[in-house]
């Protein structure tokens, strides 16, 4: 009786995860400061899921970042001091995965102190690569020293960071079909970033299969004496869409009913912000679709109230 007990206990306990995920592959290391190195790379797979990553600076791990991050900055660097740095993947049990080969970055020499930020980048344009991949191409922002880093934000969120010496990056780990709202900072060697680029808007390609894209396309707002005024374009959905839901820093805030026909072509929108000037607010609109369901959410757009 007791071996049955033991036997049957044992049936319903969870198989031990002993499978290491596979190495980060991807992987850069480039400096944009004297005392800082950024490090990217792409996502690591797992039989079940990947937790963490683990980042190995000279062979010794100094840094370990969740799942959702694929690129952080080692801090605390000596000036023209040359280090290797590799990434390796983590699971909940435990495993990791072997390191990716290490590729060496040479922290930037000190210079004399500088408090002039580069001017802000300018013609920035985003292109859809694929369901998962957009192409950004700018044109180079200027220094008084040079600029020694591109900074690509989504939503006020560095999602990104691109070597001084290049106009163009190329964004993986996108949702397909999804709009994006992207702005750029030039960065010196001293770490003053400039003002944001004008934003460039992006909707990814859309999986195979999936509906069209169906979010209200080029949001624009401005603010001016405690008020916000959005514009915009309804999507074509066959029918008039009398019906836009406004969420604010990813919270549902309103939903704007046109009493009478919608208007044709750009739509607007005045509400009071509700917030002490110089507060940051993201916005975001989605229609109310003819068979009433919500479309897509329109990429983000970042005001300051005023």
């Amino acid at each position: 009786m007791l071996a049955v007990l033991v036997a049957c206990s044992g049936a319903g306990a969870p198989e031990a995860d002993t499978t290491p995920p596979a190495a980060p592959t991807g992987l850069t290391a480039a400096s944009g400061s004297a005392t800082t190195v950024h490090v990217m790379w792409e996502a690591a797979t797992d039989d079940r899921a990947v937790t963490g990553y683990q980042v190995l600076q000279d062979g010794r791990q100094v840094k370990e970042v969740p799942a959702t991050t694929v690129m952080t900055d080692v801090t605390g660097l000596a000036p023209g001091t040359r280090h290797t740095f590799a990434v390796r993947a983590r699971d909940a049990a435990g495993n990791t995965s072997p390191a990716t080969p290490a590729v060496p970055a040479t922290t930037l020499r000190a210079t004399a102190e500088d408090r002039e930020p580069p001017t802000a980048p300018r013609a920035l344009r985003a292109a859809p690569d694929g369901p998962g991949a957009a192409v950004l191409t700018w044109t180079a922002a200027r220094d008084d020293t040079r600029v020694t880093a591109y900074d690509v934000y989504q939503a006020g969120v560095r999602v990104h960071t691109a070597p001084g010496t290049v106009t163009t990056a190329r964004l993986t780990g996108l949702r397909p079909g999804t709009a994006y709202s992207l702005t750029l900072r030039a960065r010196d060697a001293a770490e003053n970033s400039s003002p944001d680029s004008p934003p460039a808007d992006l909707t990814t390609a859309p999986a195979p299969g999936a509906p069209p894209n169906t979010s209200p396309l080029a949001l624009r707002a401005d603010s001016a004496h405690g008020e916000i005024t959005l514009t915009w374009t309804p999507p074509k959905t066959g029918a008039p869409v009398t019906h836009h839901e406004l969420h604010i820093d990813g919270r549902f805030a309103t939903t704007i009913v046109w009493g009478t026909a919608p208007p044709p072509g750009r739509a607007a929108y005045t509400f009071p912000a509700q917030a002490k000037p110089g507060t940051r607010l993201t916005l975001t609109l989605r229609a109310r679709l003819p068979d009433g369901t919500w479309g897509d959410f329109s990429a983000p757009r970042a005001v300051v109230v005023r």
